[in-house]
């Protein structure tokens, strides 16, 4: 892979609900309708009784790998993968609940059942409905557990992704919380399959949590409408020693080149830039030339995909196909080192599109929102990792405040300075700046974030 430059900041070594088609999609999208889901936020007045159910959970971390183990290298380029990486990296960490005991959780809301036909991991999973804009709380108390560096990761598949948040919320004894929240899973409606979520933090509750003494776990989902999502395979994994930043652009526009990458050197990060390979190889004058982008790959940046810039789960599957090997061959074709990852364009993906990109693609996937949407570092699903749409500064520096404080990373996503989806030119700097003051993150880009995905997965195997 191409050296970055001295004079750039780098990270050096591997550490110990859908907002509306404007903001959402790249800048011709003609996506998906509003999805309210953004709009709701957890409410602390509307707490569950305690129960007096308790178990033990699983919290004591592995040791760590040798200190001179060899380090975890970047993929080699080249058409196919050499393995799924949803296959491989399938269960991270280490199991905490794996719903074989449905009765250890108790319905506060909505309605849930053992269902033995649809499961991720053993006999069974847990199935959780609601109708007319319900939400959905289960519920179990677990003996007083010390998360202060670990955090939990969860299998879920559910019929409705366009309707629902799905929440991680930790409660300690004097009823302090935090919510763990992925804000969105999919702009379409189809059935997605199983997939892995590491929820980032969204807020603190009213009381914030002591993480030192967690004694219940509530799962929680927002819905819109109906909801019908499975949840199985509950894990828990170590917290790195510093949170992250990426910051991925879209479309190859030139704003990139012109504007943004003047203001990434200047401060000294890299970025990722999701290009369109017909674009780059049209007639287009709007979008960045392929010696453009190979020169930003040179100064630091990372060149990933970003599909066919269509309805990726509308294509047949060997048009899926044809078009997926078609953007990686032109990768490694012209040496674009970060072609081993995808942006899915307009977040379209549904299981087949799944399963037929880890042939191509280690990583990537990206669910948005408009609101806040971290991830775990050490837990995600490879390609299903979420975004936040860098719409509005307040929301991205929230993004990066909370990142620091949690040690996770946040993904933002922007297009062009004149769209409703990317916060303006001054709004952006100072984005900038923000990250250079914040002590508590360091900017990476989709490769580095990767190898600490499977350098987490080394270190709890």
């Amino acid at each position: 892979m191409t050296d970055r430059p001295n004079t750039r900041r780098r990270f050096l070594a591997l550490s110990g609900a859908t907002m509306a088609t404007g903001l959402a999609g790249c800048s011709d999208s003609d996506a998906s309708e509003d999805d309210e889901t953004t709009n709701q936020t957890p409410d602390d007045d509307d707490d569950p009784p305690e129960n007096d159910t308790e178990d033990e959970g699983d919290d004591e971390p592995e040791d760590e790998d040798e200190e001179d183990e060899d380090e975890i290298e970047s993929p080699e380029l080249a058409l196919e993968t050499e393995y799924d990486s949803r296959e491989e990296f399938g269960q991270p960490g280490e199991a905490f609940d794996d719903f074989e005991d449905a009765d250890e959780w108790d319905v506060v809301r909505g309605s849930a059942e053992p269902d033995d036909e649809i499961t991720f991991e053993g006999s069974q999973s847990l199935r959780l409905t609601a109708e007319d804009g319900e939400d959905v709380i289960v519920e179990r108390e677990i003996e007083s557990t010390d998360l202060t560096d670990r955090e939990l990761s969860l299998a879920v598949r559910t019929t409705t992704p366009g309707n629902v948040a799905i929440d991680v919320r930790l409660v300690d004894a004097s009823g302090g919380s935090t919510h763990h929240q992925l804000r969105s899973v999919s702009y379409g409606a189809s059935d997605v399959g199983w997939f892995r979520t590491n929820p980032g933090v969204f807020e603190e509750g009213s009381t914030p949590l002591e993480r030192d003494a967690v004694e219940r776990i509530q799962l929680l989902v927002y819905n819109t409408d109906e909801a019908e999502v499975w949840v199985d395979d509950l894990r828990v994994h170590d917290k790195p020693e510093t949170g992250y930043v990426v910051l991925c652009w879209d479309d190859g526009t030139p704003d990139f080149y012109d504007t943004a990458s003047p203001l990434h050197d200047e401060y000294g990060v890299n970025a990722v830039q999701s290009a369109v390979r017909q674009w780059t190889q049209g007639s287009r004058d709007d979008v960045l030339t392929l010696e453009q982008l190979q020169e930003r790959q040179e100064a630091g940046d990372q060149i990933i995909a970003h599909g066919s810039h269509v309805f990726l789960e509308d294509l047949e599957e060997d048009q899926l196909r044809e078009s997926l090997e078609g953007d990686k061959q032109w990768a490694v074709d012209n040496d674009l080192q970060g072609g081993h990852y995808i942006t899915y364009p307009h977040n379209s993906f549904d299981q087949t599109v799944l399963d037929v990109a880890t042939d191509y693609y280690y990583a990537g996937g990206f669910n948005q929102a408009g609101d806040v949407n971290l991830t775990g570092v050490y837990g995600f699903d490879p390609l299903v990792l979420p975004r936040t749409i860098g719409h509005d500064l307040e929301i991205a520096t929230r993004c990066v405040d909370l990142a620091a404080e949690h040690r996770q990373c946040t993904i933002l996503n922007f297009h062009a300075f004149d769209l409703e989806n990317t916060m303006d030119e001054d709004d952006y700097e100072e984005l900038l700046g923000h990250i250079d003051s914040e002590d508590g993150v360091e900017v990476i880009d989709i490769d580095d974030l990767w190898r600490m995905r499977r350098e987490g997965h080394r270190r709890n195997d």
